[in-house]
């Protein structure tokens, strides 16, 4: 009956630590822990040419949103605040913000309805659209021509329920990373590579014997995402976010990163 007694008054006791910790997790302010450290740890890419990809010779992350995320950090925080790099995938982006391994994720995100019952984005900070890469001497000439194709998306991304919407009969390949999917295509495994139009462009800023065709066929801007309820930094971020506008800052880093890159109009994303 006392063993009985006392395990049941350890469950307890775990179960209240337990909640008790998850409530403490919630109060959390991220801006106000951020701002005393002077330091965000940010959820980047690094497999995204343009965007954020490994620079195998100096070990470091580079592409536009890196150069975004230290811009934004010392206008949160000031000049000598640090911004901190862990990167993820398009699988594991929303689960580093939910354990709290990163503040902020700056990654390529889509804006989704599904994706904001998860966590909170910062306003529009990339003009992104789905878009279709296809070998040069494909016959592929918009997204209804992917019917009865196989179709090479990324997994966790939204390129495969975008060509669903418009392509019902495609056949849908999925991979765990925008390299593996390109590779795929480069082998004939596929007819078509869909993914967000910023990311193909990298892709073939680096490959000849591939274009994109049909324009982008959907409208998916990216945003920085927070966990929910974290209003503060959330606010904090698109304070920053409309400063380096006006600036200039924003406009800069577009042109340096996209500026010589066929295919993406730079003026047209500065209106974004």
């Amino acid at each position: 009956m006392k063993k009985r007694f006392f395990l049941s008054t350890l469950l307890i006791g775990i179960t209240l630590f337990t909640l008790s910790a998850c409530s403490q997790n919630k109060k959390q302010n991220v801006y106000q822990t951020v701002k005393s450290t002077k330091t965000i740890n940010w959820g980047v890419k690094a497999d995204t040419p343009l965007f954020g990809s490994m620079n195998i010779k100096t070990g470091k992350i580079n592409g536009f949103e890196i150069d975004l995320a230290k811009a934004l950090t010392k206008e949160m925080l000031g000049k000598n605040a640090k911004a901190n790099f862990v990167t993820t995938t398009a699988n594991t982006k929303i689960q580093l913000l939910k354990n709290r391994n990163v503040d902020a994720v700056i990654a390529a995100m889509t804006i989704t309805p599904e994706r904001e019952k998860q966590v909170d984005f910062s306003k529009p900070y990339f003009p992104a659209g789905q878009s279709i890469m296809v070998a040069k001497n494909s016959k592929i000439k918009n997204v209804k021509d992917l019917n009865n194709k196989k179709v090479l998306v990324v997994k966790g991304t939204t390129a495969a329920d975008a060509v669903k919407k418009f392509a019902p009969k495609a056949e849908i390949l999925q991979f765990d990373d925008y390299g593996q999917a390109f590779a795929a295509l480069k082998a004939g495994q596929g007819d078509a590579f869909v993914t967000d139009n910023g990311i193909l462009v990298g892709i073939l800023r680096d490959s000849s014997g591939y274009k994109l065709v049909g324009g982008n066929f959907t409208n998916q801007p990216y945003g920085i995402a927070v966990n929910k309820g974290q209003t503060e930094m959330d606010k904090q971020i698109n304070l920053a976010l409309t400063k380096l506008e006006k600036d200039g800052t924003y406009n800069r880093l577009l042109k340096k990163w996209f500026g010589n890159i066929p295919g993406f109009n730079v003026k047209t994303a500065e209106k974004y």
